[in-house]
Parts: C-alpha cells; sequence; structure tokens
C-alpha cells in the first residue's frame, strides 16, 4: 500500500490510530459507496462492524495512495 506523507502524520492521532489497516483495506476492496471529488481524489465508504462505526477512505487520482481515512460521523447510508 502506498500512503501520502498527510496519512502518515495523521494516523498517528489518538482517535486514528484506532482504524485497522484491514479496514481500510477492506473498504477499498467493498465499498458501500464511492464518489469521485472534482478535484479526482476518490472517496469511499464502508460500514465497520466492529467499531460501529461507517469508515470514510480517501485515495488519490491513482487509486492506490491512500491520502485519509476517518470515521465519517454524517455518513447516511441511502435506503436506511
Amino acid at each position: 500500500m502506498k500512503f501520502t506523507q498527510y496519512f502518515l502524520f495523521t494516523s498517528q492521532r489518538h482517535d486514528r490510530a484506532i482504524i485497522k489497516e484491514e479496514w481500510i483495506l477492506d473498504t477499498i476492496k467493498k465499498p458501500i459507496k464511492t464518489e469521485v471529488q472534482t478535484d479526482g481524489r476518490i472517496r469511499k465508504w464502508k460500514f465497520i462492524e466492529e467499531a460501529g462505526k461507517y469508515l470514510r477512505v480517501i485515495l488519490l487520482e491513482d487509486g492506490d495512495t491512500i491520502h485519509n481515512a476517518f470515521f465519517d460521523r454524517n455518513f447516511k447510508e441511502e435506503g436506511k
């Protein structure tokens, strides 16, 4: 996996240090929703049962480099 320096820095925060690498990979591979931002970055969401929260992972335009990962308190799954 490739990471931006921003991700490496912010992943050390106490609220993000609990996010497991396997959750990030699972979100990238099997998202419940994907959006492309106007700047080309890719947002992906998945509900993490173990945490009871939705994880948002943001990838750079290449689709491989992880730029950010955090629990998204405002995400609402369509149809729920």
